[in-house]
């Protein structure tokens, strides 16, 4: 395989969201992930609605390129299976609570007794110490936590509101991932593996802090209450449907005002300059809302082309995946899953020159590779069928 992490081996014993986006990232890119699933039930987001031939969208939508080894950890001769698969691994990634981990036996001290360089990783909702730590978490108990419910809000006073996609799950899988690349490449110059933990909660304050809290940035100069510039967003109403459209620079503005055929726009003081737009932002953006009511999206996004200025339809997700932006950059790919039938993907963002070949394999069915990666490890067929028999370890029936 020609891609860059061929060779790798990873552990996963990650469910939901966050663990397994991150899993499937490094999958994505040639790495060989080996998901431990419980017999039975498996990833939770196994269950979730949406399904075809047994599989959600959820979980084909972040368990791609992976095999599936289904195997009772709270067995004994279980926990001893993943131990012998971790010897042979480069990276374990777990999401369980904190503290649960290692009541499992597969803490990091127990996992370096079988692989001494390994990549161990620990994903945490809150983190792993303080009151938080031990508390359930879930997505918009983070969102709220770290502030950005309030962002998203726009003020202080104004009702806190929710990003509508699950950002901290979905961030912290980004960050897990090109955390995890990082302490292979140290690894590779140390020979050492590190213990890299990740929360939700930091990666998400984190993520604010490009470009959200300017106002807590001054120690001791911190604002007690954030206003909001305006509450309109940068979307307007055309007669048949809507457009996104922003300026900055002064250029921007004057391309704006021709393609709207408003140059007594360019002799209003309230807009002589960019501080004074920012200024007088919601009399600026209502004017041009007053004018893009009047013509269709399509007109006004071939006037604004024309200027130059920056514009964008606003597409439903239906519309998304027929977009000829969509289309001319190969963003999706469709493809046949044995189960689930025809499928459409999105691609990984990061396209690599040298390393060309993207592996396409649809998520596995529960255990379908228990057999197959057992195999692979040295199990003797005997073993593998008395372990199955136990229930230890589990695979779909064969038809």
């Amino acid at each position: 395989m020609n891609a860059p992490l061929d060779g790798i081996r990873v552990i996963d014993l990650t469910a939901m969201v966050s663990g397994p986006l991150a899993t499937q990232l490094l999958a994505d890119q040639g790495a060989q992930v080996i998901k431990i699933e419980k017999p039975g039930s498996g990833d939770y987001t196994r269950l979730a609605p949406n399904q075809q031939g047994g599989l959600s969208a959820s979980f084909l939508n972040n368990n791609r390129n992976k095999r599936s080894v289904a195997v009772d950890l709270k067995q004994a001769e279980g926990l001893a299976v993943v131990k012998h698969l971790i010897a042979t691994a480069d990276v374990l990634v777990q999401n369980f609570r904190p503290g649960v981990i290692d009541r499992m036996g597969l803490g990091e001290a127990d996992v370096r007794l079988v692989r001494p360089d390994i990549v161990y990783v620990s994903i945490s909702g809150f983190g792993e110490k303080g009151p938080y730590a031990a508390k359930p978490v879930y997505d918009p108990l983070v969102q709220a936590l770290s502030g950005l419910a309030t962002v998203q809000g726009g003020a202080d006073t104004a009702r806190p509101r929710l990003v509508r996609t699950i950002l901290p799950d979905k961030l912290t899988g980004y960050a897990a991932a090109q955390g995890i690349t990082a302490a292979l490449f140290a690894r590779e110059r140390t020979g050492q593996g590190e213990h890299l933990r990740l929360s939700m909660l930091q990666t998400v304050i984190d993520f604010l802090w490009h470009s959200d809290m300017a106002g807590q940035t001054f120690v001791g100069d911190e604002m007690d209450q954030q206003r909001a510039a305006s509450f309109i967003d940068l979307i307007y109403q055309t007669t048949d449907g809507y457009i996104s459209v922003a300026v900055q620079t002064d250029r921007e503005w004057q391309a704006l005002t021709r393609a709207l055929e408003r140059p007594d726009w360019l002799d209003d003081p309230r807009f002589a300059t960019p501080a004074l737009r920012q200024d007088h932002i919601n009399e600026r953006l209502e004017l041009t809302q007053s004018v893009l009511r009047e013509r269709s999206s399509r007109e006004w996004l071939a006037r604004l082309e024309a200027e130059d200025v920056p514009c964008a339809p606003v597409l439903t997700r239906s519309e998304v995946i027929r977009h000829e932006q969509i289309g001319a950059n190969d963003m999706l790919v469709e493809h046949d899953h044995p189960l689930a039938g025809r499928i459409r993907q999105a691609r990984p963002a990061a396209v690599f020159s040298r390393h060309d070949d993207w592996p396409l394999a649809g998520a596995p069915a529960l255990g379908a590779d228990t057999r197959a990666v057992l195999e692979e490890a040295g199990y003797p067929a005997s073993d593998i069928q008395l372990l199955l028999d136990a229930g230890v370890l589990a695979e779909p029936a064969r038809c």
